[in-house]
């Protein structure tokens, strides 16, 4: 037996294993868990502290295919599972067959989830969920990397202050090339228009498909919103010399869909009169690095930005008391002090761990708006924290690590209708 893998000394568990046996014939006191949902593999979560790993049975070749992929996806900063490691040379009749070793996605999501009709804002997630994987398809197909079988089965997705971000979990037919053609991308589109009305057409089958929701009228705009973002990302623009301010526009058009311009390339017609912008698009990413940098923080994006925010608006608050404004370093260490970690400390142990910190503390913030809303007052962090323990966390499921069963539910996180909230004051 052969097991390749990443970081050996942080994923020691995995040596044990009886990887000369099939999945499907492991002990259950070996820490398995059915994950539920179809798969066209054996795949089976192993549970090793507070690690979930994810194990998939597949001939050797697709397994070594898949963790270089994996692996070469996320040293593009592209959201995928992490290539964990590889198993191979298993022998006798598992002589053909490997295991491929993934890290389960803290916090994520499968969209039978997010979609199911009962108890969800399917106008809310619903959305945000056809976004974030129209946007994790465009990130693949600008980095060159063909998918060959996008579908919301393969897709994971994880909360992010409102919205969702979609994770390719699944890569064993992609390809990855330095460049695609419009024929590629259009393959990868068609596949993915197909694969994902099947998934809301099983969805519906079984009544579990939110109402309002057509299967195959929301796959097809699946392709709609993907051109119009590929275009709004890659077009070229032509204008006149005298009209350079629409580069401005340009650019934070972009900035607002989370993409930045590494270069500019103009080019002249023959006239010399107007301007060619061809755009070489890539990631943003400003807020998650910024943030980490201030506070040591590990959050996504969006979150990230709803953080940064409530910083500036502390450093305003100690402005206003103080007189004087301070560096932005030294609000945000008495920010840490004052009140994310207090906030987070109130949460009681048992419940601290249903959601990742940065989003729990998202929607604490929230929670202070929809009081303060009510109560025409800023009702300050104290008191939002108790009462978004008290009337939203204990009430809301656990998405450490979530599996997808038949039966799974998932209510959303609403304000309460009534809440006496008492003033304090502005950061008390």
């Amino acid at each position: 037996m052969r097991l390749q893998i990443t970081s050996p000394s942080e994923h020691r568990p995995l040596f044990t294993l009886p990887w000369h046996l099939p999945l499907e014939h492991w002990p259950e006191h070996h820490g398995l868990v059915d994950p539920g949902g179809l798969h066209r593999h054996v795949v089976r979560f192993y549970e090793a502290g507070d690690t979930t790993y994810v194990l998939k049975e597949l001939p050797i070749s697709l397994a070594h295919r898949e963790y270089r992929l994996l692996r070469e996806l996320v040293a593009a900063e592209i959201p995928a599972a992490e290539s964990v490691g590889v198993v191979t040379d298993r022998g006798g009749d598992l002589s053909g067959e490997g295991v491929l070793i993934t890290r389960h996605l803290d916090y994520a999501l499968p969209y039978r989830v997010l979609l199911s009709g009962r108890g969800l804002r399917i106008p809310y997630l619903g959305e945000r969920l056809l976004d974030s994987l129209v946007g994790l398809l465009v990130r693949l197909h600008l980095t060159g990397f063909y998918w060959g079988d996008c579908s919301l089965s393969n897709t994971l997705f994880r909360r992010d202050a409102g919205a969702l971000v979609a994770f390719v979990i699944d890569v064993e037919t992609g390809e990855m090339h330095e460049r695609l053609s419009d024929g590629q991308r259009a393959t990868d589109i068609t596949i993915a228009v197909e694969n994902i009305a099947g998934g809301l057409f099983d969805l519906l089958v079984g009544g579990r498909l939110a109402d309002g929701i057509d299967p195959f009228e929301t796959a097809a705009e699946v392709e709609a919103r993907y051109d119009a973002l590929w275009s709004e990302l890659t077009a070229e623009e032509l204008f006149h010399r005298d009209e350079l301010f629409r580069i401005d526009e340009r650019l934070r058009r972009l900035h607002e869909l989370g993409f930045d311009v590494g270069e500019i390339e103009f080019r002249a017609d023959g006239d010399g009169e107007r301007v060619r912008l061809v755009p070489r698009v890539v990631e943003l990413g400003y807020f998650a690095p910024r943030l980490a940098q201030l506070t040591g923080l590990d959050t996504g994006e969006n979150q990230a930005r709803r953080l940064l925010g409530d910083i500036r608006r502390f450093g305003l608050f100690l402005e206003q008391r103080n007189g004087k404004r301070l560096p932005e370093n030294i609000v945000a260490t008495r920010w840490l002090d004052q009140i994310y970690e207090p906030a987070m400390l109130t949460i009681p142990r048992d419940l601290a761990g249903r959601l990742e910190p940065a989003e729990l503390f998202h929607q604490i913030l929230e929670h202070r708006w929809f009081l303060s809303e009510q109560a025409g007052r800023d009702v300050g962090i104290d008191v939002a924290t108790r009462s978004y323990i008290d009337d939203v966390l204990r009430h809301a499921p656990d998405e450490h690590v979530v599996f997808d069963p038949a039966t799974m539910e998932m209510p959303v996180i609403q304000p309460p209708s009534s809440t006496s909230a008492t003033a304090a004051d502005p950061e008390d």
